[in-house]
């Protein structure tokens, strides 16, 4: 974790130390300073000028906790050991062990800036002890979010990890859906139904396989599903010949990957072909583009542009559109699936493209009415010299070309 920047943002804040509360140690703000230990309900706590401290409550993961390398606090002393006697709350021994690490770190009064992702009633009720006991309070969340936004050479390999999964999964599909027989229209595979289902259980243990979970799920969507961005598409949808297939894969290690291809087997109609045409040189331009201290919102414009120049309908020139190009550009992707840096026009610095930042490019072009959507999304990480892409995979529209 950057030590400057978090000196700086605190500063700002009129803060004396961050504070993240997490329920366990899979909260994204917890995990950027923990990794991959293994914790329940735990804190970290930040000081301006100096190394942070983690803070655990459950003996049993003593070994996980020092797996971090911070320096540990955990709840002890007869009033910690007279809570746990009586049944006292994990909010009673939270402040007991963040006691403890204030008084490690040096922090007698001030302001607190508080991040992380606890339930809402805990955190009023631990604000409002530590404001009885002389501290205020800031929210540090933003901050948070910007100490996030560059990744480390273990985080960019973390990300790796899970991009190479995301592939080997978009191979796999690309290999049913090349290999699947045809009924009319309908698509086989091993003579039955292919259905969007199907796909996700191969996808699913292709990804496992890689050591990956997807706990926001993942789209496969067909036909007018594709037309609407979000539309994750129902497991028992069968896949049919001539239709597009978007596939938006977003898995998780110990940090996420994100990428998106669109399929169709068999001939295209010219609307999905020219859709598909655009979104392609849509990204090429948004990839040459991309280099440190572009804008996010640069980008964004710039595909908008290339889409109204096409006789397409954008979210800048018609505002509310559900047809043609209704999204951003991209966004991105850490220990949250969406996190800085922004492609919003609004973001400020928190939108420039900086050495380190891992972020999709994803440009999509929608038509529900007429039955069809095209998305191309890639995962990229920003180098000196420019963006190096971490989702290497055709873009085609026929699966046979894979």
């Amino acid at each position: 974790m950057r030590q400057g920047l978090l000196d700086a943002g605190l500063e700002k804040l009129g803060a004396a130390a961050l504070l993240v509360i997490a329920d366990s140690s899979r909260d994204p703000d917890l995990a950027a300073f923990a990794g991959s230990a293994h914790l329940g309900k735990s804190f970290l706590l930040a000081p301006r000028g100096g190394p942070p401290v983690l803070g655990y409550l459950v003996d049993m993961e003593r070994d996980e906790a020092a797996a971090t390398g911070l320096d540990l606090v955990t709840p002890s002393g007869e009033e910690a050991l007279e809570l746990r006697r009586s049944g006292g709350s994990e909010v009673e021994l939270l402040l007991v062990a963040l006691a403890s690490a204030l008084e490690r770190v040096g922090v007698g009064e001030g302001v607190l800036a508080w991040a992380g992702h606890p339930p809402a009633g805990e955190t009023h009720e631990l604000v409002r002890a530590l404001e009885g006991r002389g501290f205020g309070s800031a929210s540090g969340q933003a901050l948070m979010r910007e100490l996030r936004k560059s990744k480390s050479e273990a985080e960019i390999r973390a990300v790796r990890r899970a991009a190479e999964g995301t592939c080997a999964a978009f191979r796999r599909t690309a290999e049913i859906l090349a290999q699947a027989e045809w009924s009319g229209d309908a698509l086989l595979h091993g003579g039955e139904p292919l259905t969007a289902g199907r796909l996700r259980r191969e996808i699913a243990i292709v990804l496992a396989g890689h050591g990956l979970e997807q706990p926001e799920g993942n789209i496969v969507a067909a036909g007018a599903d594709a037309g609407v961005p979000h539309t994750q598409g129902a497991d028992s949808r069968e896949l049919r010949a001539g239709e597009t297939i978007v596939i938006d894969l977003y898995p998780k290690g110990l940090l996420f990957a994100d990428c998106t291809r669109t399929f169709c087997v068999g001939e295209p109609s010219a609307a999905v072909a020219s859709a598909h045409e655009q979104c392609s040189r849509a990204l090429w331009a948004a990839s040459a583009m991309a280099c440190p201290g572009v804008s996010g919102a640069d980008l964004q414009n710039e595909v908008c542009r290339l889409f109204e120049d096409a006789g397409l309908a954008t979210g800048r020139s018609h505002p509310g559109t559900r047809t043609g190009y209704v999204h951003g550009l991209g966004h991105g992707v850490g220990y949250e699936l969406h996190e800085l840096p922004s492609f919003r026009k609004s973001v400020g610095s928190t939108g420039t493209l900086e050495v380190g930042d891992v972020f999709t490019l994803e440009p999509g072009l929608y038509e529900p009415d007429r039955g069809f959507g095209v998305r191309l999304e890639d995962l990229l990480v920003m180098g000196a010299d420019g963006p190096e892409k971490l989702t290497p995979l055709p873009y085609d529209l026929d699966p046979r070309a894979w």
